[in-house]
């Protein structure tokens, strides 16, 4: 009766201890071997990626429920878990008051968190758009930017651009992201926690997400999606409300299109020919146009979503009215489905390129439209309060950041092309930088 007595006491601890490498692998990239029943034998977890692995935010409704069971709890505790999460947006799992105090413990024992970060610095422009310079654990510091907007009726749409990397490896000549260099990819979860924050700042639900913040979305596309998918699910931001953005990577279009998203893809283009894309785009060497333009076309016709084409208006470089012409052909000679987001310049430091006026922007846009290409000029935000992407970090984070190993880089997709080593070629670290950041997404 003793040797019974014990086993039962024994028997949920180890329920709980095996299954919880169960539950952590099935969002998360885990290895695990089986137990057997010898003394020796145990469960190993081999952690792809640290030093979130057992984090809250991210998780699925589903999820967190298998997590509550394998702990010993009901399955409503999961759904408890998720209400404080995405509801309440409790921080610290000790401020789950609905959740029993010894959940609690055994969550933070185990080692589990809610995988909220703080905000380091923040700036505020006079058009109300705010940058937010967020710290994550191991010190690096990423920018996201909230973008209200006011429609007639007193209603706010509220936009998030987010950022998907620390820094970025791809280094557009025009962008101070590339300048501060790359560390990292980011975590679905610290991409997700952006949006929350944008939140908090503003007290209003996000309505739009996009995706062009720091770094090149589809060079971290499976946590991209993980975050797109928690957006969506959980936080309630409808899919057609997301746009993801990409300057382009080999394969990446297609495999993105396999998702069959109702989100917006948003290529960036800021040429129309390979060989000033080239100039202003290094990367676009292991990409030519024409083959982006197939991989746009095919998008288009898997999901039934046009494929915006973002085009930065540089001063004497990609803004006469012959480009204009010459864009016009190239997208009528790849189909319908497209529009143009023409995007004046925003200035920053370390750069010859400057801002085009505004009768050679209308002499564009006019060109365009005279083509019966589908055209919009981006207005500009932020602009006071330095929120271009890099440029508020930059400030902070004076240190270069390490140029990572093409491992590092294409951890997350499967069949990327061996074409990036020469998009990584272009990425020499930068000296450090002093100059005042100057924001704008």
């Amino acid at each position: 009766m003793a040797l019974l007595q014990f086993m039962c006491s024994v028997t949920p601890l180890a329920r709980a201890a095996r299954s919880r490498a169960l539950v952590v692998s099935s969002s998360r990239t885990i290895v695990t071997v089986p137990t057997t029943t010898t003394a020796a034998a145990t469960t190993t977890k081999i952690k792809a990626s640290l030093p979130d692995s057992n984090v809250l935010l991210g998780m699925s409704e589903e999820q967190l429920q298998q997590l509550a069971t394998d702990f010993g709890q009901q399955s409503y505790r999961g759904k408890q878990l998720h209400h404080l999460l995405y509801k309440r947006r409790v921080k610290e799992i000790q401020e789950f008051s609905q959740i029993p105090l010894a959940f609690r413990t055994e969550l933070q024992e185990a080692g589990w968190v809610v995988g909220r970060s703080s905000v380091h610095s923040s700036v505020t422009a006079a058009d109300g758009t705010i940058k937010l310079l967020i710290k994550l654990e191991d010190n690096r510091l990423v920018e996201t930017v909230g973008i209200p907007v006011a429609d007639d009726k007193g209603s706010v749409r509220l936009t998030a651009c987010v950022s998907s990397q620390v820094g970025c490896p791809l280094r557009c000549s025009f962008c101070a992201t590339g300048k501060g260099g790359f560390s990292r990819n980011l975590k679905g979860h610290e991409i997700v926690e952006q949006v929350l924050a944008i939140e908090e700042v503003f007290n209003n639900r996000v309505t739009n997400v996009v995706f062009m913040g720091m770094g090149e979305p589809m060079l971290n596309l499976k946590e991209v999606l993980a975050a797109h998918r928690c957006l969506n699910k959980d936080i309630q931001i409808g899919q057609r409300m997301m746009t993801i953005s990409t300057v382009g990577v080999p394969n990446t279009i297609k495999k993105l299109a396999s998702h069959k998203l109702q989100s917006t893809l948003a290529l960036s283009l800021h040429a129309p020919n390979q060989k000033l894309r080239e100039k202003i785009v290094p990367s676009a060497k292991s990409y030519p146009l024409e083959a982006i333009m197939k991989d746009c076309r095919d998008y288009f016709h898997e999901t039934s979503r046009r494929v915006s084409f973002e085009y930065t208006l540089l001063a004497g470089v990609n803004d006469d009215v012959e480009h204009a012409k010459e864009l016009a052909e190239l997208l009528h000679q790849w189909g319908p489905g497209y529009h143009v987001n023409l995007i004046p310049f925003n200035p920053i430091d370390g750069t010859e390129y400057k801002r085009p006026y505004r009768k050679a922007i209308n002499a564009f846009q006019s060109m365009l439209e005279s083509r019966k290409i589908t055209v919009s000029v981006r207005q500009t935000r932020g602009l006071d309060a330095s929120a271009a992407c890099g440029q508020l970090r930059n400030e902070f984070q004076k240190s270069p950041l390490v140029i990572p190993s093409i491992d590092d880089i294409t951890s997350s997709i499967d069949d990327i092309t061996p074409s990036v080593d020469d998009i990584i070629s272009n990425s020499e670290p930068e000296p450090e930088l002093e100059q005042e950041a100057a924001v704008a997404c």
